[in-house]
This record gives structure tokens, sequence and C-alpha cells, in this order.
């Protein structure tokens, strides 16, 4: 699933200051095709502005995540990883082995959460699921 979310944008809806690095890591994890952990952003913030600091990168991975614009996950790997908060409901499968993180959707599943939450008495308001594993084959 391909990102390209216009983190920028949101931060101006949700009315942030937005400073040139906040803007920077802005651009970063909106043009991030994986789920990049601070460290990683960092690296790419860098590429792009040597003057930024891990510790800005922090500071404003936690400014967005608080206001609703990032979504933080732990996928077992010890460290925090991040996405843009997207309108369209995704789960997670994790390559165990390699880490790799594989974004998907099921209409189906979604509809058998819904039905298993009924059974229990609730009405399903969310959910998150990932599922790790290990590729059958490792072409892909």
């Amino acid at each position: 699933m391909s990102r390209n979310i216009d983190i920028e944008a949101l931060c101006a809806d949700k009315g942030l200051r937005i400073t040139e690095q906040r803007k920077t890591v802005a651009r970063v994890l909106g043009d991030s095709e994986d789920h990049p952990d601070v460290e990683t952003l960092h690296a790419r913030a860098a590429a792009i502005d040597p003057n930024i600091s891990i510790a800005t990168v922090y500071r404003t991975v936690r400014l967005f995540e608080e206001a609703g614009i990032l979504e933080r996950h732990e996928f077992g790997d010890g460290r925090s990883r991040y996405e843009a908060v997207s309108e369209n409901h995704h789960d997670h499968l994790i390559d165990v082995e390699t880490g790799k993180v594989i974004e998907f959707a099921d209409d189906e599943l979604e509809a058998l959460q819904k039905r298993i939450a009924e059974k229990l008495g609730f009405r399903l308001v969310d959910h998150r699921m990932e599922l790790y594993g290990v590729a059958l084959t490792r072409d892909h």
C-alpha cells in the first residue's frame, strides 16, 4: 500500500506550528513506504538536513503521535515503528525473519471480527491486528 500522505497538511489541520525541521520529518514520514523507527527517520531526515538532531526527530514524532497524526506500532522487534494515521483501515503481517511489514485489508476478516464482537455482546469500535509469520518461500 503506497503511502505518500501529506503530513504537513495534517499538522496544519490540527493547528500545529510547523518548523522547517518538523517539515522535513513530516515529508520523510509522508513519503515512507515502510514503518520506520526513529533512528531510520533520523537517518532519512539528516540526508535532507544534516543539522537535524535525533532529539528533534524524537520530539517531533511524539508531537505528531499525541496530535493523532502518527500511529506507533510495536512489532516485537524492540523498536517503536511509525506510520501516518490512515483513513483506510488495514492490518499488518510481520515477517519474523526479516522484519518486513506487509499491510493488508480483508473484508471477510473484518466481517468475522465484527461478528465475534457481537456474539460476545459488543459493538466493535476499533481494532488492530498484527499477524506474525515466516515466509513459505523466500522469493518475495
